[in-house]
């Protein structure tokens, strides 16, 4: 409860006045798993996640997809948790589990009673130190058809599912490891062999390639000699370095038309943004809020409330860490000619370009990001992902503070200057998906 009104007053108090940390203490195994434990006694359950430091943008030309295949194998067993294992002793005892992949890194979490934390930390110790004891072409065979069917699910039966894909390859030159899908290639999984996967496991799934959080009611002094039994002889795999790539510019204004089976035209609208961590990021972010979130915000008033001839709009600076993308996606109703979305989209950029935001407006939008930013950290999970993601990303789990001022810092000139550095007349991707048969929806270049 004490946890609960604390953020409840964070809440309400003005959003520049909140003084916001994640309390945390931090160590290191001689193998260089590097280890956060983050004590919340409010409630008695805690999160054990863990970021390894590999995602597909870690990938080669050839190899893709084998960040996200392995979010797969690593459920279906290890050298002393058998197939169906894992599941079900975390559901025995309570808890929950899942991952994710993205192109930077690949996530495992727990849930669970704070008495089941240490059945969690065996459980991950056991895959990461263990899982190639239990692989094999069966296991390896069963998760690509696995992986197939999500591709069915998720991309080519799901209404625009094939987006993402799309503006990949739009987006950066090919062999980029972001030209690719986090999913992957098919026909690369397919020539994959086990010993083709298992080496990219002994590369990047070792303890000094990953960071392990522990948040929730847990005791500091309990948990550190206990993840030294279970992680510490582990052994250290090879150093990985990060992928250093410049980040590619847009070399040419393009229109992609994709037509699916749909009933809503949709348009979006890709610009080059800025890495994760850049100083406009922040500003890119605000720009972005201003542009669709909340009934005010200056797209979707116009669109949706006062011409309704769109039924939603979204905007997002999509940083990541070798580069970043700004997106603004705007659904039609049905009929309706994307040319005039993609122009109303256009202008209201150059509206911020031409002219700073109101100083109210700004103020919205930092009190929305900060407020949504303090009602993150209200679960254990939300808390221990957010720690990992400051070690991944700048080096330091307390960065909160840091990361927040940015944000507080944003002036109205700022949103001004950023439109202008990179959205207004550069280049860009423009992406129409219409119903089968409809391309004359599509936004289409004009001379």
């Amino acid at each position: 409860m004490k946890r609960l009104a604390l953020l409840m007053s964070l809440a309400a108090a003005p959003a520049m006045a909140q003084e916001v940390s994640i309390p945390h203490t931090t160590f290191t195994l001689p193998n260089g798993l590097r280890v956060i434990v983050a004590e919340d006694h409010s409630t008695p359950v805690a999160a054990v996640n863990v970021w390894y430091h590999v995602g597909s943008g870690y990938e080669k030309p050839g190899r893709t997809g084998f960040a996200h295949l392995f979010e797969h194998v690593m459920f279906e067993g290890s050298r002393n948790v058998k197939e169906g294992d894992f599941d079900n002793l975390l559901e025995a005892a309570g808890g929950q589990n899942n991952g994710s992949t993205n192109t930077d890194r690949t996530n495992y979490y727990e849930i669970v009673p704070s008495n089941a934390v240490e059945l969690a930390l065996w459980l991950e110790a056991d895959r990461m130190g263990g899982l190639l004891d239990a692989f094999n072409t069966q296991k390896l065979t069963g998760q690509r058809d696995v992986v197939k069917n999500e591709r069915r699910q998720s991309y080519e039966n799901q209404p625009y599912g094939l987006l993402w894909e799309t503006a990949a390859a739009a987006l950066y030159p090919a062999g980029h490891p972001y030209s690719w899908s986090t999913i992957g290639s098919m026909a690369d999984l397919d020539s994959a062999s086990v010993e083709d996967v298992s080496e990219f496991f002994r590369m990047y799934y070792a303890p000094n390639n990953a960071t392990l959080t522990i948040a929730g009611d847990v005791n500091t002094a309990q948990i550190r000699p206990m993840v030294e039994r279970l992680f510490g002889g582990i052994p250290r795999g090879p150093a990985v370095e990060r992928p250093r790539i410049p980040v590619p510019q847009i070399a040419a204004t393009r229109y992609i038309t994709r037509e699916d089976r749909v009933t809503l035209p949709q348009v979006s609208v890709i610009w080059r943004g800025v890495p994760r961590g850049h100083a406009d990021e922040a500003a890119l972010d605000v720009a972005a809020a201003l542009l669709t979130d909340g009934k005010s915000a200056r797209l979707y008033k116009r669109l949706v409330y006062d011409q309704q001839v769109a039924s939603q709009t979204s905007s997002f600076n999509n940083a990541n860490l070798l580069s970043g993308d700004f997106w603004v996606t705007v659904r039609g109703k049905q009929g309706t000619q994307l040319d005039s979305m993609e122009a109303a989209v256009t202008e209201e950029v150059g509206r911020l370009a031409q002219a700073p935001p109101s100083a109210d407006e700004v103020q919205r939008v930092v009190n929305q990001i900060v407020t949504g930013f303090v009602s993150s950290l209200e679960t254990v999970a939300g808390k221990a992902d957010q720690l990992n993601s400051y070690q991944y990303y700048f080096g330091d789990p307390g960065y909160v503070g840091r990361d927040l001022a940015r944000y507080r810092a944003v002036t109205p000139a700022d949103v001004q200057r950023v439109t202008r550095q990179y959205l207004t007349g550069k280049n860009r991707v423009v992406i129409s998906f219409v119903p089968t048969g409809k391309t004359e929806l599509a936004a289409k270049e004009t001379d």
